[in-house]
């Protein structure tokens, strides 16, 4: 084989293993994150979220004052 080739396919390969190992690792997080802390992933369980009235801590948005 020459140089150009043996290149080519070592850059394929190893773009091969990085596309595996990251799918790899993004389906383990998908995997691991999808129950709550605590829940077990199988059966599923469905969490009620309620609405909030609110901004997160501030009844309304800040104001800035001169």
């Amino acid at each position: 084989m020459s140089t150009y080739v043996s290149m080519r396919y070592r850059e394929i390969t190893c773009a091969t293993a990085a596309a595996l190992i990251t799918l790899l690792l993004s389906a383990t997080f998908v995997q691991s994150t999808s129950a709550p802390p605590g829940a077990h992933a199988w059966p599923v369980v469905f969490v009620q979220i309620e609405p909030q009235n609110a901004w997160f801590g501030q009844p309304e948005p800040a104001v800035l004052v001169d």
